[in-house]
């Protein structure tokens, strides 16, 4: 029977310190240093980068405004991340798809350097595109299609809530069986040990960090699942408000416009969805007792999906990724 992982009872402190897993790698983001490990053939290659701040009066500081700017600004260096990770891994694991004749006419015309900004931009946008369509549009759209029967606002939305989670759940389900995705999701496992090693105050060893669970309340999946549940309170308040304030658009309930009209509506409120989760997010990161625990207990049991126990080899990139990233001054990483 293979051996129980350990929950950390011992955590000395919670750091701001997070990560991502990559294609044979991780990429680690400290208070100062962002950091990507890679395995190649040669063993670890580290790459470091200095972390831009933001001024302290800007207004992105300014609680949920720093939400919005948090993500966005995660979701590029996730992708670039991503995307340097494919070059530096081994040709097994990042595969040997030659570029096509466009791409490579594309990069002629614009430089190496652009060509590069496009391809990250376009990831993004395609990214965060496929994420609002499939967990926000067609849940919105289905949802949709009830309106002539439900009148009631907050029943509507909790059943468009309910067709988001089944469709989030089931996404989770299928890309956590597909063999490539599984050393990623064993990275990501390796990922969450280190720094649940560190927060134990443990040496940072492969034994001490495999004895870790591989689950952190902090973890981007966590993440999205409060975005979920979070917007259909956001939505069902805004929606009736909406149509407090005009009344008109009741008699249009059922017809096209009317769903392309609160479709579009909600897609405005998203980025507010996303503001309040990161300040949830925040708050319940910094915090340990009952209500915590109870909070963050969804988005634990829903990285069964997204992390998976990791090798040794891959602790060893955990270690090195976070060490990478480690702050002069002790303590200050401090959540």
């Amino acid at each position: 029977m293979a051996k129980k992982e350990q929950q950390t009872c011992c955590e000395k402190f919670k750091t701001m310190i997070g990560g991502q897993a990559l294609i044979e790698g991780i990429m680690m983001r400290g208070p100062d240093t962002d950091a990507i490990v890679i395995r190649g053939k040669d063993g670890l290659q580290v790459e470091t980068s200095p972390r831009k701040h933001r001024p302290q009066n800007s207004l992105w500081n300014i609680p949920v405004l720093r939400g919005m700017a948090n993500f966005f600004d995660s979701q590029v260096t996730g992708v670039k991340a991503l995307l340097r990770s494919a070059d530096l891994a081994p040709e097994e694991f990042a595969g040997e798809e030659q570029p096509s004749k466009f791409d490579l006419w594309l990069e002629k015309k614009l430089g190496n350097e652009r060509f590069q900004s496009i391809v990250l931009g376009s990831a993004v946008f395609l990214g965060l595109a496929m994420s609002i369509a499939l967990f926000f549009l067609l849940p919105g759209i289905i949802s949709g299609f009830f309106d002539r029967w439900i009148s009631n606002m907050l029943v509507l939305n909790l059943l468009e809530g309910l067709i988001r989670m089944l469709i989030f759940t089931g996404y989770m389900l299928l890309v956590s069986r597909m063999k490539e995705m599984q050393r990623v999701f064993s990275y990501h496992g390796a990922e969450h040990k280190t720094i649940r090693c560190y927060e134990a105050g443990l040496p940072l060893t492969v034994e001490n960090v495999r004895q870790q669970t591989r689950k952190h309340p902090r973890c981007g999946t966590s993440f999205l699942l409060v975005v979920m549940i979070l917007s259909i309170l956001v939505f069902s308040i805004a929606s009736s408000v909406l149509l407090v304030l005009i009344p008109a658009l009741g008699a249009f309930r059922g017809t096209f416009w009317y769903r392309l009209l609160m479709l579009a509506f909600k897609l405005l409120l998203l980025p507010l969805v996303v503001g309040f989760s990161y300040e949830i997010n925040r708050w319940v990161g910094r915090h340990e007792n009952a209500f915590t625990r109870i909070l963050t207990a969804p988005g634990l049991w829903f990285q069964n999906f997204t992390t998976y126990e990791p090798d040794d080899t891959m602790i060893e990139v955990g270690i090195a990724a976070l060490q990478a990233v480690l702050p002069e001054q002790e303590g200050a990483d401090r959540w």
